[in-house]
């Protein structure tokens, strides 16, 4: 097959450290390196792409000028947008990317916005099946939901993430603010509720009132938007009068490190994920998991940390405990994730990009 003109991809938002955006970017880097004489490009709704990421993607109205039926477009999907009847519409082979889609009943009463937007994504995904070329999936779990929505035969394109970001050096000031012997708990996501922090917030309770006074919880990530979210959980802290819950908003890159280096454990309770590339990155540091067995969690993790298969509070504290305090248990589940890291190799992605484009 000839190479094409051009390669794009389209996201719905763009910017950094968002995890559909570092993969548009990965596999941008990939395209460049296999087909150098290929023109590759990323796009997405302009008002929707941060200011800091400007050089990196375009948007999506620039492309029309120059497309042509021998481009490939690839439309990485997760939500509702205006750029769903632009890719229907857009000559060239159509590839989707599935990232899934939040059901909308976690939003009910926080974000009647975000509500529209999520119904909106699961009518656009019926709109995609009849000029899809090929359907991809970054998990078997989202594999499934698009089997379930109507693409003939769908492929898992695991989502391969190179984690050599989490080599530069960590903020000395987070560190030092909170270097002493507390146990420090980690989650690592955006202050959304499916990924469920007040669960976090009522396991934390236990342990810290009935195990371990000396210890801590940081909830890392932005909450712009949800501000009724936060309020609530901020709410149920003050409920429980319970001190020592950190809620960090967006942080640099080098405050994520620094997190990640203080964490003693990872707790994940969140109750859809279409990956959770966070786990991902906790086993990098070492940091023991254990996360609530839902969505795509066990198939991240495979066999990696521990599983929940139900949602205990006070029976989750005492686990913690005994992960933190069982060096035999600590060092058996360490040993786990450091073999899963070994799956994530970018020669995968290289391997299924070059079937699925076929060039």
């Amino acid at each position: 097959m000839s190479l094409p003109v051009r390669i794009s991809q389209f996201v719905a938002g763009f910017s950094g450290g968002d995890a559909i955006s570092n993969y548009a970017l990965q596999i941008d880097s990939v395209l460049r390196r296999l087909w150098p004489d290929v023109s590759t490009e990323i796009y997405s709704v302009s008002r929707h792409i941060s200011p800091r990421m400007r050089n990196f993607c375009s948007d999506y109205r620039a492309h029309k000028t120059e497309s042509r039926s021998t481009d490939i477009n690839i439309y990485h999907f997760s939500v509702g947008s205006e750029i769903t009847d632009y890719f229907c519409k857009v000559p060239g082979r159509k590839i989707i990317v599935y990232h899934n889609i939040t059901p909308a009943k976690y939003y009910r009463g926080i974000s009647e916005d975000r509500v529209r937007v999520l119904m909106d994504g699961r009518e656009q995904l019926k709109e995609l099946v009849p000029v899809t070329e090929v359907a991809l999936a970054v998990s078997d779990f989202n594999r499934r939901e698009l089997a379930d929505a109507g693409f003939k035969n769908p492929e898992v394109m695991p989502l391969v993430v190179n984690l050599e970001y989490l080599k530069t050096a960590p903020s000395r000031s987070v560190i030092n603010k909170f270097k002493d012997d507390w146990t420090n708990i980690l989650f690592v996501g955006r202050l959304v509720p499916n990924k469920r922090f007040e669960d976090l917030i009522r396991i934390f309770y236990y342990y810290k009132k009935s195990i371990n006074p000396a210890s801590r919880l940081f909830l890392v990530g932005s909450f712009a938007g949800l501000g009724r979210y936060l309020a609530y959980l901020r709410g149920i802290t003050a409920e429980l009068d319970l001190s020592d819950v950190f809620f960090s908003g967006h942080v640099k890159m080098e405050e994520l490190l620094a997190y990640y280096k203080l964490a003693d454990l990872f707790l994940c309770m969140s109750e859809h994920e279409g990956f959770c590339i966070p786990l991902l990155e906790a086993m990098s540091f070492d940091v023991p998991v254990i996360a609530y067995e839902q969505a795509a969690i066990p198939e991240t993790l495979n066999g990696a940390g521990i599983l929940l298969k139900h949602k205990n509070f006070e029976a989750t504290a005492e686990l913690i405990d005994e992960v933190l305090n069982n060096k035999q248990v600590t060092q058996e589940i360490l040993v786990q994730q450091r073999k899963r890291l070994l799956d994530f190799d970018q020669t995968v992605l290289e391997r299924r990009l070059k079937e699925v484009l076929n060039l």
